[in-house]
Protein backbone atom coordinates (compact mmCIF):
# COMPACT_ATOMS: atom_id res chain seq x y z
CA UNK A 1 0.00 0.00 0.00
CA UNK A 2 1.28 3.63 -1.11
CA UNK A 3 3.26 5.04 1.84
CA UNK A 4 1.97 2.19 4.74
CA UNK A 5 4.82 1.75 6.86
CA UNK A 6 6.46 1.06 9.91
CA UNK A 7 8.98 3.18 11.80
CA UNK A 8 12.43 1.83 12.76
CA UNK A 9 11.85 3.92 16.24
CA UNK A 10 8.99 4.39 18.23
CA UNK A 11 8.11 7.97 18.75
CA UNK A 12 4.58 8.69 20.81
CA UNK A 13 1.80 9.69 18.29
CA UNK A 14 0.67 12.57 20.39
CA UNK A 15 3.33 14.50 22.26
CA UNK A 16 2.02 17.94 23.32
CA UNK A 17 -0.52 18.48 20.74
CA UNK A 18 1.53 17.46 17.97
CA UNK A 19 0.24 14.62 15.69
CA UNK A 20 2.10 11.57 13.98
CA UNK A 21 -0.05 10.56 10.94
CA UNK A 22 1.85 7.88 9.85
CA UNK A 23 1.13 8.05 6.16
CA UNK A 24 -1.48 9.02 3.71
CA UNK A 25 -4.21 6.64 4.61
CA UNK A 26 -4.37 7.65 7.80
CA UNK A 27 -5.66 10.99 7.36
CA UNK A 28 -9.08 11.45 8.31
CA UNK A 29 -11.85 13.92 6.89
CA UNK A 30 -11.30 16.05 9.90
CA UNK A 31 -7.84 16.60 9.32
CA UNK A 32 -8.58 18.18 5.80
CA UNK A 33 -7.38 22.14 5.36
CA UNK A 34 -4.16 23.16 6.77
CA UNK A 35 -0.81 24.92 6.15
CA UNK A 36 1.75 23.26 5.40
CA UNK A 37 5.65 22.86 4.51
CA UNK A 38 8.05 20.14 3.24
CA UNK A 39 11.10 18.88 3.55
CA UNK A 40 13.76 16.86 5.10
CA UNK A 41 14.48 19.18 8.17
CA UNK A 42 17.76 17.18 8.97
CA UNK A 43 18.79 18.95 12.09
CA UNK A 44 16.21 21.44 12.52
CA UNK A 45 18.16 24.09 12.43
CA UNK A 46 17.79 28.05 11.84
CA UNK A 47 16.84 27.91 8.22
CA UNK A 48 14.16 25.22 9.01
CA UNK A 49 13.38 27.23 12.26
CA UNK A 50 12.65 30.48 9.99
CA UNK A 51 10.62 28.15 7.42
CA UNK A 52 8.48 26.82 10.38
CA UNK A 53 8.17 30.31 11.99
CA UNK A 54 6.74 31.78 9.00
CA UNK A 55 3.93 29.23 8.51
CA UNK A 56 2.91 29.47 12.10
CA UNK A 57 2.21 33.10 11.88
CA UNK A 58 0.48 32.58 8.86
CA UNK A 59 -1.83 29.88 9.91
CA UNK A 60 -2.64 31.80 12.79
CA UNK A 61 -4.10 34.14 10.76
CA UNK A 62 -5.71 31.67 8.24
CA UNK A 63 -6.61 29.77 11.46
CA UNK A 64 -5.53 26.54 10.24
CA UNK A 65 -3.31 23.75 11.79
CA UNK A 66 0.51 23.51 10.50
CA UNK A 67 1.58 20.39 9.17
CA UNK A 68 4.98 19.77 8.10
CA UNK A 69 5.26 17.02 5.61
CA UNK A 70 8.87 15.06 5.87
CA UNK A 71 10.06 11.40 4.19
CA UNK A 72 12.03 8.60 5.44
CA UNK A 73 13.78 7.30 4.40
CA UNK A 74 15.17 10.84 3.07
CA UNK A 75 15.44 10.75 -0.81
CA UNK A 76 18.66 10.58 -0.84
CA UNK A 77 18.71 7.74 1.04
CA UNK A 78 16.39 6.12 -1.18
CA UNK A 79 18.58 6.43 -3.97
CA UNK A 80 22.10 6.28 -3.17
CA UNK A 81 22.39 5.50 0.03
CA UNK A 82 25.74 4.39 -0.12
CA UNK A 83 26.59 8.07 -0.80
CA UNK A 84 24.43 9.62 1.24
CA UNK A 85 25.83 11.74 3.86
CA UNK A 86 25.36 10.81 7.15
CA UNK A 87 22.32 12.33 9.10
CA UNK A 88 22.25 15.32 11.90
CA UNK A 89 19.18 14.13 12.98
CA UNK A 90 17.41 10.47 12.96
CA UNK A 91 13.40 9.96 13.11
CA UNK A 92 12.91 10.54 16.94
CA UNK A 93 15.74 13.21 17.17
CA UNK A 94 13.96 15.18 14.21
CA UNK A 95 10.21 14.85 16.06
CA UNK A 96 11.64 15.86 18.86
CA UNK A 97 13.14 18.72 17.94
CA UNK A 98 10.17 19.64 15.41
CA UNK A 99 7.55 19.99 18.14
CA UNK A 100 9.60 23.11 19.66
CA UNK A 101 8.01 24.84 16.60
CA UNK A 102 4.43 25.06 17.09
CA UNK A 103 3.23 22.35 14.94
CA UNK A 104 0.65 20.61 15.08
CA UNK A 105 0.93 17.73 12.77
CA UNK A 106 3.94 16.15 11.29
CA UNK A 107 2.97 13.77 8.02
CA UNK A 108 5.50 11.14 7.11
CA UNK A 109 5.50 9.90 3.55
CA UNK A 110 7.29 6.42 2.92
CA UNK A 111 10.21 7.44 0.31
CA UNK A 112 9.92 4.28 -1.23
CA UNK A 113 9.43 3.17 -5.56
CA UNK A 114 5.83 4.59 -5.43
CA UNK A 115 6.14 7.87 -4.13
CA UNK A 116 9.72 8.30 -5.65
CA UNK A 117 7.70 7.11 -8.91
CA UNK A 118 4.87 9.96 -8.48
CA UNK A 119 4.98 13.11 -11.20
CA UNK A 120 4.71 16.40 -9.81
CA UNK A 121 1.58 16.85 -10.88
CA UNK A 122 0.11 13.52 -8.86
CA UNK A 123 2.18 14.12 -6.01
CA UNK A 124 0.02 17.49 -5.72
CA UNK A 125 -3.48 15.82 -6.64
CA UNK A 126 -2.81 13.14 -4.12
CA UNK A 127 -1.40 14.65 -1.21
CA UNK A 128 -1.55 18.20 -1.04
CA UNK A 129 -4.97 18.33 -2.52
CA UNK A 130 -7.02 15.52 -1.55
CA UNK A 131 -4.64 14.47 1.20
CA UNK A 132 -4.10 17.31 3.34
CA UNK A 133 -6.45 20.16 1.54
CA UNK A 134 -2.94 22.46 2.05
CA UNK A 135 -4.62 26.26 1.93
CA UNK A 136 -1.08 27.67 2.16
CA UNK A 137 2.30 26.18 1.11
CA UNK A 138 5.94 27.24 2.44
CA UNK A 139 8.90 25.77 1.16
CA UNK A 140 12.51 26.57 0.49
CA UNK A 141 13.42 28.49 -2.67
CA UNK A 142 15.62 25.07 -3.66
CA UNK A 143 12.83 22.58 -3.23
CA UNK A 144 11.88 20.15 -5.84
CA UNK A 145 9.77 17.36 -5.79
CA UNK A 146 7.89 14.39 -8.59
CA UNK A 147 9.85 11.66 -9.98
CA UNK A 148 12.81 13.09 -12.02
CA UNK A 149 12.53 16.25 -9.34
CA UNK A 150 10.36 17.53 -11.94
CA UNK A 151 8.17 19.96 -9.78
CA UNK A 152 10.02 23.12 -8.61
CA UNK A 153 8.68 26.41 -6.92
CA UNK A 154 7.54 28.08 -10.33
CA UNK A 155 5.05 24.30 -10.68
CA UNK A 156 3.86 24.86 -7.21
CA UNK A 157 2.50 28.20 -7.89
CA UNK A 158 0.75 27.26 -11.34
CA UNK A 159 -0.68 24.66 -9.12
CA UNK A 160 -1.39 26.54 -6.65
CA UNK A 161 -3.69 29.05 -8.62
CA UNK A 162 -5.16 25.99 -10.17
CA UNK A 163 -5.87 24.20 -6.64
CA UNK A 164 -6.79 26.72 -4.27
CA UNK A 165 -3.93 27.20 -2.80
CA UNK A 166 -1.07 29.62 -1.78
CA UNK A 167 2.26 29.00 -2.67
CA UNK A 168 5.47 30.98 -0.48
CA UNK A 169 8.94 30.14 -0.32
CA UNK A 170 11.62 31.04 2.34
CA UNK A 171 14.72 32.60 0.76
CA UNK A 172 17.93 31.12 2.04
CA UNK A 173 18.82 31.85 5.71
CA UNK A 174 22.65 33.25 6.07
CA UNK A 175 24.42 33.95 9.29
CA UNK A 176 27.87 36.19 8.16
CA UNK A 177 27.04 36.17 4.83
CA UNK A 178 27.04 32.08 4.36
CA UNK A 179 23.73 30.49 3.60
CA UNK A 180 22.55 27.84 6.90
CA UNK A 181 22.31 24.26 5.43
CA UNK A 182 22.53 20.69 6.56
CA UNK A 183 25.82 20.38 4.74
CA UNK A 184 27.61 23.14 6.43
CA UNK A 185 26.72 21.63 9.94
CA UNK A 186 27.55 18.50 8.83
CA UNK A 187 30.79 19.89 7.51
CA UNK A 188 31.45 21.86 10.79
CA UNK A 189 30.82 18.50 12.92
CA UNK A 190 33.28 16.85 10.95
CA UNK A 191 35.96 19.66 11.51
CA UNK A 192 35.08 19.57 15.35
CA UNK A 193 34.39 22.82 15.52
CA UNK A 194 30.96 22.49 17.32
CA UNK A 195 30.52 25.89 18.40
CA UNK A 196 30.13 26.73 14.62
CA UNK A 197 27.08 23.77 14.12
CA UNK A 198 26.08 25.42 17.62
CA UNK A 199 25.16 28.82 15.81
CA UNK A 200 23.43 26.90 13.13
CA UNK A 201 21.39 24.59 14.70
CA UNK A 202 20.49 27.18 17.56
CA UNK A 203 21.80 24.68 19.87
CA UNK A 204 24.25 22.59 21.10
CA UNK A 205 24.38 19.09 18.80
CA UNK A 206 22.74 16.32 20.22
CA UNK A 207 21.95 12.94 19.68
CA UNK A 208 19.06 10.81 21.46
CA UNK A 209 18.92 6.80 22.42
CA UNK A 210 18.29 4.48 24.84
CA UNK A 211 21.14 3.10 27.54
CA UNK A 212 22.02 -0.06 26.74
CA UNK A 213 23.86 -3.00 28.10
CA UNK A 214 27.46 -2.89 26.79
CA UNK A 215 30.37 -5.00 26.80
CA UNK A 216 31.39 -3.97 30.63
CA UNK A 217 35.14 -3.28 29.33
CA UNK A 218 35.54 0.26 30.95
CA UNK A 219 34.37 -0.66 34.27
CA UNK A 220 37.52 -3.14 34.39
CA UNK A 221 39.43 0.02 33.76
CA UNK A 222 37.73 2.17 36.55
CA UNK A 223 35.46 3.56 33.95
CA UNK A 224 32.20 2.62 33.63
CA UNK A 225 29.81 4.25 30.67
CA UNK A 226 26.46 4.51 29.86
CA UNK A 227 26.32 3.01 26.15
CA UNK A 228 23.59 3.85 23.08
CA UNK A 229 24.08 1.87 20.27
CA UNK A 230 23.19 5.02 17.62
CA UNK A 231 21.46 2.80 14.37
CA UNK A 232 23.28 4.85 11.95
CA UNK A 233 25.23 3.93 8.64
CA UNK A 234 27.55 6.86 9.35
CA UNK A 235 27.53 9.23 11.85
CA UNK A 236 28.53 13.22 11.50
CA UNK A 237 30.61 13.28 14.58
CA UNK A 238 33.40 11.08 15.79
CA UNK A 239 36.07 10.79 18.48
CA UNK A 240 35.88 12.08 21.97
CA UNK A 241 34.09 15.05 23.48
CA UNK A 242 33.10 16.88 26.84
CA UNK A 243 29.06 16.11 26.45
CA UNK A 244 26.05 17.25 28.95
CA UNK A 245 23.33 14.26 29.28
CA UNK A 246 19.70 15.41 29.97
CA UNK A 247 16.82 12.88 30.53
CA UNK A 248 18.12 11.36 34.23
CA UNK A 249 16.77 11.91 37.52
CA UNK A 250 19.62 15.21 37.32
CA UNK A 251 20.30 17.13 35.08
CA UNK A 252 22.35 17.88 33.06
CA UNK A 253 25.30 15.46 34.22
CA UNK A 254 28.83 16.13 32.89
CA UNK A 255 30.67 13.58 31.44
CA UNK A 256 33.13 12.57 28.52
CA UNK A 257 32.15 10.39 25.43
CA UNK A 258 33.69 8.68 22.46
CA UNK A 259 31.70 8.05 19.04
CA UNK A 260 32.89 5.41 16.70
CA UNK A 261 33.67 1.64 16.65
CA UNK A 262 36.65 1.13 19.43
CA UNK A 263 38.92 0.34 16.85
CA UNK A 264 41.08 -0.85 20.14
CA UNK A 265 38.65 -3.62 20.86
CA UNK A 266 37.91 -4.29 16.93
CA UNK A 267 34.34 -2.71 17.36
CA UNK A 268 32.33 -3.05 14.59
CA UNK A 269 29.07 -1.23 15.54
CA UNK A 270 29.03 2.82 15.95
CA UNK A 271 28.25 3.34 19.64
CA UNK A 272 28.06 6.37 22.08
CA UNK A 273 29.61 5.80 24.78
CA UNK A 274 29.20 8.22 27.89
CA UNK A 275 31.18 8.38 31.19
CA UNK A 276 29.05 10.39 33.45
CA UNK A 277 31.60 12.26 36.36
CA UNK A 278 30.69 11.34 40.09
CA UNK A 279 28.06 9.49 39.43
CA UNK A 280 26.56 6.41 39.86
CA UNK A 281 23.14 4.26 39.27
CA UNK A 282 21.21 1.94 37.01
CA UNK A 283 20.03 3.74 34.62
CA UNK A 284 20.00 0.70 31.81
CA UNK A 285 16.88 1.27 29.51
CA UNK A 286 16.53 5.05 29.78
CA UNK A 287 15.58 7.26 27.29
CA UNK A 288 18.50 10.34 27.45
CA UNK A 289 20.01 13.22 25.50
CA UNK A 290 23.16 13.84 25.06
CA UNK A 291 25.03 17.31 23.74
CA UNK A 292 28.21 17.60 22.44
CA UNK A 293 29.83 21.12 23.57
CA UNK A 294 33.11 20.43 23.31
CA UNK A 295 35.72 18.36 20.95
CA UNK A 296 38.52 16.37 22.50
CA UNK A 297 40.42 14.60 19.92
CA UNK A 298 39.68 12.34 17.28
CA UNK A 299 38.90 8.64 17.85
CA UNK A 300 42.17 6.48 17.39
CA UNK A 301 43.75 2.81 17.86
CA UNK A 302 45.77 2.23 21.28
CA UNK A 303 48.25 -0.97 21.54
CA UNK A 304 46.77 -2.43 24.91
CA UNK A 305 44.52 -1.55 27.31
CA UNK A 306 47.28 0.33 29.73
CA UNK A 307 47.26 2.98 27.24
CA UNK A 308 44.14 2.88 26.58
CA UNK A 309 43.36 3.89 30.36
CA UNK A 310 46.08 6.25 30.24
CA UNK A 311 44.52 8.33 27.51
CA UNK A 312 40.93 7.85 28.82
CA UNK A 313 41.95 9.90 31.90
CA UNK A 314 43.91 12.20 30.42
CA UNK A 315 40.79 12.52 28.32
CA UNK A 316 38.72 12.40 31.46
CA UNK A 317 40.19 15.50 32.94
CA UNK A 318 40.49 17.50 29.73
CA UNK A 319 37.08 17.10 29.53
CA UNK A 320 36.59 18.19 33.43
CA UNK A 321 39.11 21.31 32.68
CA UNK A 322 36.75 22.48 29.97
CA UNK A 323 33.53 22.35 32.14
CA UNK A 324 35.45 24.01 35.06
CA UNK A 325 37.13 26.60 32.46
CA UNK A 326 33.47 27.58 31.17
CA UNK A 327 31.79 27.62 34.82
CA UNK A 328 34.01 30.55 35.67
Amino acid sequence: MLYNHAFDESVPSDVIGMHLIRGLHNLTPAMHGCAATIGNFDGVHLGHQAVLGQLAERAVDLGLPTTAIIFEPQPQEYFAPDQAPPRLTRFREKWMALRRYSIDRVLCLRFERALAELEADEFVKRVLVDGLGVRYLVVGDDFRFGKGRGGDFDYLVKAGRREGFQVVHMHSFEQDGSRVSSTRIREALRAGNLSAAEQMLGRNYRMLGRIAHGDKRGRTIGFPTANLFLHRHSTPVEGVFAVEMYGLDKEPLLGVANVGTRPTVDGTRSLLEVHLFDFSGDIYGRHVAVDFVHKIRDEKRFDSFPELKAQIELDAQRARDFFAQRAK
